[in-house]
């Protein structure tokens, strides 16, 4: 009877054995398939982020660099391979051989060895030992100090250029900025920042932090810019803009640096660049331009109609000689802002056409406590927009806009449109 015992309790020990490696079974499936997941959505954060360009802060990547061999924002992957200078459909363009700084920028064939392309660049090592060549180029983006000594002196711009072939990127570290003006006469001293822009389509627009109290501030901030073929730098310019914050009013511009890509070559490593900060290339003779204005009063329904038509002859905002402009309509009851409009923006143009309509409710009768604000702005996407001219009309406007006002009082109900010259805002 023993064996008969033994066998019965060894039948009663497999249901356990059985659950045991079933337990463990089920713990071992969950937590490979948690593994499974958890690694698809590290893929998933690892792809290249949707931006153009990748903005480096003191030697840290903000985004993932790890790009895969696949085509990246637009780039022709057949135009790398063949190394033919055609550019894809999304990039940058013009023929620059008509320009030169006056918003125009030069073409002009240049020697690496020249003695004179050499002026104001500062060739160094990194620790680590990598290349960084010096500035071929002698297209200057500012005129020597030294043959206008009365020329105020507003510093100088330390930056690199580089190219990576493999990831089909161009970087442009900002360094430094030397010998800054003071813009705050109090502390004699300024918060310098500057805004970078590819030209001449601007499509990429970036900047730098704010640093405060200082005339030579050390950014060390690098933007990559991806999916910009090496044949197609050569159509390129950077225009830096240095300016100073100010928390209560508009930032004061301090100056600018312009740097055409034409005849630079960056096959070699890095490039260092030391440049002139030169005054803000601004046109004066034409004006702040003219804005086309339709005004009608409605003295039953006690209403106004305002029509932005055209813009013409406004200045350009940077050395591209091209804005992005919109009007922005502010209507006021006794000097107090009650409501407000804006068209749309018009893309690199000087001369807009609008054509919107607003409507705006009188809270009072007549117009005689009653005037209208317009703003031609500059978009510029993620800064503070620029204000190109500024036009009221009113019963206490002077010149035209207070005869286009009389006249819309003296004739109500019907549409009278003006052209106005727009004045500093």
């Amino acid at each position: 009877m023993a064996p008969i015992a033994s066998s019965r309790e060894e039948f009663d020990e497999i249901p356990t054995v059985v659950g045991i490696f079933s337990a463990f079974g089920l713990v071992f499936t969950v937590s490979l398939f948690a593994w499974i997941c958890c690694q698809r959505k590290s893929s998933k954060s690892n792809k290249t982020p949707p931006y153009k360009f990748v903005h480096v802060l003191k030697g840290v990547d903000i985004y993932p660099e790890n790009l895969n061999s696949k085509k990246k924002f637009g780039a022709d992957e057949k135009n790398e391979v063949k190394n033919t200078p055609a550019a894809p459909k999304n990039s940058l363009h013009l023929d620059l051989e008509k320009r030169d700084l006056n918003g125009n920028f030069p073409k002009t064939n240049l020697k690496a060895g020249s003695p004179s392309d050499l002026e104001n660049v500062t060739p160094k090592l990194s620790s680590e030992g990598e290349k960084e060549a010096v500035s071929p180029d002698s297209l200057k983006s500012s005129t020597s100090l030294a043959s206008d000594e009365k020329q105020e002196k507003l510093g100088a711009l330390v930056f690199s250029l580089e190219y990576n072939f493999e990831k089909k990127a161009f970087m442009v570290n900002i360094k430094e900025a030397r010998g800054l003006p003071a813009m705050d006469e109090q502390s004699m001293t300024s918060d310098p920042y500057i805004k970078m822009t590819i030209l001449p389509e601007k499509k990429h627009k970036v900047k730098t932090r704010v640093l405060r109290k200082t005339l030579d501030p050390a950014f060390d901030e690098t933007f990559t810019f991806y999916g910009i073929p090496y044949t197609q730098i050569q159509e390129l310019a950077l225009h830096f803009t240095i300016l100073s914050f100010d928390r209560f009013s508009r930032d004061d511009i301090i100056g600018e640096v312009l740097i055409p890509l034409a005849g630079i070559e960056l096959t070699g490593g890095k490039m260092l660049m030391n440049r002139e900060i030169i005054k803000r290339n601004v046109r004066k003779s034409s004006g702040r331009g003219e804005l086309l204005i339709s005004l009608c009063y409605q003295s039953t329904t006690n209403t106004l109609t305002v029509v932005v038509l055209k813009a013409r002859h406004l200045p350009k905002s940077d050395v591209s000689g091209l804005s992005d402009p919109y009007v922005k309509v502010n209507l006021y009851h006794a000097k107090k802002r009650i409501s407000k409009k804006k068209t749309h923006v018009k893309k690199c143009t000087p001369n807009a056409v609008f054509n919107e309509l607003f409507v705006f409710d009188i809270p009072c009768e007549g117009l005689e406590e009653i005037s209208v604000e317009f703003l031609v702005l500059d978009s510029e996407r993620g800064s503070r927009n620029e204000v190109i001219g500024r036009l009221v009309l009113g019963a206490a406007a002077e010149g035209t806009g207070g005869e286009h006002w009389k006249e819309i009082c003296d004739y109500p109900r019907r549409q009278i449109a003006k052209w106005h010259v727009l004045c500093d805002g």
